[in-house]
């Protein structure tokens, strides 16, 4: 397997995962809203995944801090997890689909906590804390 067999798998997971997310509502949305050039966008998150996956040192951003900008609810984290798993899951060897789940799982539960750190006096994740009326 080449490096560029690799990155080309990463490339065509990436614009498959942005695929089945826009099947979702408010993934769509939440899309349709940030992402105004897609070919720069896909080609700015597989070169995140290239450097999670292989370090290939192709991706020095921080994403947390971009995705803190978007408005979605807490409910938008197990959407993009099923079309990320089933992304990888069709395009990525089971090796490169294993580690990327590890990770993705990973940052799902870091974004979730960090982005929705309150809880609402119903017990929902919140951006921000619950009023003390």
């Amino acid at each position: 397997m080449s490096d560029q067999d690799r990155e080309d798998r990463i490339y065509r997971m990436v614009v498959r995962f942005y695929e089945l997310g826009g099947e979702d509502p408010e993934l769509a949305r939440v899309f349709g809203a940030a992402i105004t050039d897609w070919p720069d966008h896909f080609r700015i998150v597989a070169d995140f995944w290239s450097n999670a996956l292989y370090g290939t040192g192709r991706y020095r951003g921080h994403p947390f801090p971009v995705h803190m900008q978007l408005d979605f609810s807490p409910h938008a984290f197990e959407a993009w997890l099923k079309a990320f798993t089933q992304a990888v899951t069709e395009i990525l060897t089971p090796m490169e689909a294993q580690n990327a789940l590890g990770r993705a799982r990973h940052m799902t539960e870091s974004f979730r906590v960090g982005l929705f750190p309150f809880t609402l006096a119903d017990g929902t994740p919140s951006r921000v804390p619950a009023r003390k009326d």
